[in-house]
């Protein structure tokens, strides 16, 4: 199968667009019609201007409202059809793709669109034109690729053959079984588009709502295995109706998408068991045992602070790197390497950011097929310098520029603390804190659909449904990615964006003048415990309104004792039918940064039910620019 893309997917004016989808190592594309009659250039410069870019146009879409018409107005929608064929030349495309009516002239019966499609296969037979019958989810008379494919296979013409999009398909929770019956040389193009499953009109979900393979809810593996039977070997192309695809950069969204195919591609083969013309196997997506480090870009300045904060949180200074300024810090299972080296990637990213978490370690099974598997789906491999004898562990870049890195079980990897650090004999000063409980990451609302499918492509990961969290200044969508959480500590990743301009995290993305990790749950086993050594140690906690604990005595079967000690204590109450959930927040730091104190029992959410009260907390107190002694 060649991958494919329709202009009407990425932003930009049309020139603007196939250089992007070129560059994104697409090799077709169809031509969206509002997108060619807005260019200022004949057909015939676009056809050269794709050629130039090693495009071959599929299409020039949509032809509509043609069959079913009384006359004369049957005999118009054949004259446009030819008109339509002169245009299709000039771009060196040979296929007419008409979607089904929505005339409010039209009329039904399989025999009369059987009629018309053959007189329309017929003139286009002499022009040596397909055509390609589409059924809209919200089609006049034929909304079902069933009764499409019914047309096409009445008109009795080799060069009439369906063409099936997902989304109409899966939109409707229409039966795949009938693919499978459909001789793949009739099937003339594919398209292929995911979508969060919505309330709403197909018209309306469809134009706003459609997203890449991956980033929503359709079982598109399940499509394509039925596609797969059929022995379709055509152009599978994507056709995304996005608002938010609008907004953002088109090389960024197309590369998405030709990640987004490869991505489905794989899965289409591990579940029909066949091979997929034109795609590679990936190497196997594995899940996340635990996160391994956290490092932090800090400058010289900033370092003294901040490793008073670490201390008062309780971690030990435990190693010094061999050759650099970074320092490791360690507490329980959790480590945090401070990087205020002069030279490198933490410090041209501090000088972005300022203090910021500039990468994450993740453990996994095999970090050598990870980075495979990263280059395989288009990511960015990242390499930096490595002194002597030092560690040179493998990464991808990640949000906003920061680095994931990959380490696993091997020698050398496993070892990289004690091979890159001398030990400092630092005695412990452990206060509870046992590992990171999740980590989230504020990015722009348009980059949400990216880095979920960064994520969930990369790693064996499932996402929980997308919620919406009330801010004082807005809503924030949040999205959950969870990886290896089943088998241990794994990674729990929460993703948040925000269309208002005033939220915390749309603040937090202007403070830091970009994406990245705005704040890190670390876990306790006893929060009560950990709280009380933080607050001895002057570390400043958010404080949380009465009027929460009064509403958590009369919502909740805690003992007024227990609620109390909450009180005193600024911690937050949630829980679910797995168990119990505490945490408890620090006030905002340098750039809008913070840290969450989590105790979770057995408990399976984020606290969500208390975002509304936290966000409100936070957006009363001012940030600083520093927070003497943090």
């Amino acid at each position: 199968m060649k991958p494919s893309i329709a202009t009407v997917c990425i932003s930009g004016n049309l020139t603007e667009k196939l250089e992007a989808i070129a560059a994104a190592g697409f090799r077709a594309v169809e031509i969206f019609e509002n997108d060619l009659i807005a260019h200022p250039g004949s057909p015939a410069e676009v056809r050269r201007i794709c050629e130039d870019l090693g495009l071959k146009i599929i299409t020039c879409q949509p032809f509509r409202d043609f069959e079913g018409l009384p006359e004369p107005r049957r005999q118009h929608a054949l004259d446009r059809a030819e008109r339509k064929f002169d245009l299709l030349q000039e771009l060196d495309s040979d296929l007419l793709f008409v979607c089904s009516s929505l005339s409010p002239e039209a009329q039904g019966g399989i025999g009369r669109l059987a009629t018309d499609f053959a007189e329309l296969g017929s003139r286009a037979a002499k022009r040596g034109m397909r055509i390609g019958y589409e059924a809209l989810a919200w089609g006049r008379h034929v909304s079902d690729y069933r009764d499409a494919w019914e047309v096409v296979r009445r008109a009795e013409c080799d060069n009439v053959g369906l063409i099936l999009d997902s989304f109409h398909i899966e939109a409707r929770g229409l039966d795949l079984g009938t693919i499978r019956n459909i001789p793949g040389d009739r099937i003339f193009l594919v398209q292929i588009a995911d979508a969060p499953r919505l309330q709403m009109d197909p018209l309306s979900w469809s134009r706003h709502w459609r997203c890449l393979p991956g980033q929503g809810d359709f079982d598109l593996p399940a499509f394509m295995d039925a596609l797969l039977a059929t022995g379709y070997d055509g152009p599978l192309s994507l056709e995304i109706f996005n608002d938010r695809f609008r907004a953002g950069s088109a090389r960024s969204v197309a590369r998405d998408g030709h990640r987004s195919l490869i991505w489905l591609m794989d899965e289409a083969r591990k579940r029909s068991g066949r091979p997929v013309p034109g795609f590679d196997a990936l190497p196997a997506a594995a899940p996340v045992r635990a996160v391994e480090f956290i490092e932090f870009a800090v400058d010289e300045s900033g370092r003294a602070a901040f490793e008073n904060l670490l201390g008062q949180l309780g971690f030990a200074r435990a190693g010094q790197h061999r050759s650099k300024e970074v320092s490791l810090w360690r507490q329980g299972r959790i480590s945090i390497v401070v990087n205020s080296d002069k030279e490198g990637f933490a410090h041209s990213y501090q000088i972005t950011h300022g203090t910021s978490v500039c990468a994450i370690a993740l453990h996994v099974p095999d970090a050598r097929v990870a980075i495979a598997r990263a280059t395989a789906l288009l990511d960015t491999p990242h390499s930096g310098a490595v002194g002597p004898g030092e560690i040179d562990i493998p990464a991808v870049r990640g949000l906003g520029g920061s680095l994931v890195y990959l380490v696993d079980d091997t020698p050398s990897l496993s070892r990289w603390a004690e091979i890159d650090f001398l030990p400092t004999g630092a005695p412990d000063q452990s206060i509870g804190l046992e590992a990171i409980d999740h980590i989230s990451q504020s990015m722009q609302y348009e980059e949400m659909l990216t880095w979920l499918l960064f994520y969930t492509s990369l790693f064996s990961a499932q996402k929980t449904p997308s919620q919406a969290v009330v801010d004082p200044g807005g809503v924030v969508q949040s999205q959950v990615i969870e990886s290896g959480i089943a088998d241990g500590e794994g990674l729990r990743l929460v993703l948040n964006g925000s269309q208002s301009h005033r939220t915390l995290s749309a603040r937090f993305i202007t403070d830091f003048f970009g994406s990245g990790v705005q704040h890190i749950a670390l876990a306790t086993r006893d929060i009560r415990a950990t709280l009380r050594h933080l607050v001895a140690r002057g570390v400043p906690m958010l404080p949380i309104p009465q009027n929460y604990y009064d509403d958590l005595e009369t919502r909740s079967d805690l003992p007024t004792e227990d609620i109390e000690a909450l009180k005193t204590l600024g911690i937050l109450y949630d829980r679910d039918e797995k168990g119990s959930f505490f945490h408890a927040y620090t006030v905002a730091l340098e750039g809008g940064f913070f840290l969450e104190i989590v105790e979770r029992n057995g408990y399976a959410g984020y606290g969500a039910a208390n975002a509304g009260v936290r966000l409100a907390a936070q957006s009363r107190i001012a940030t600083p620019d520093v927070i003497e002694g943090l």
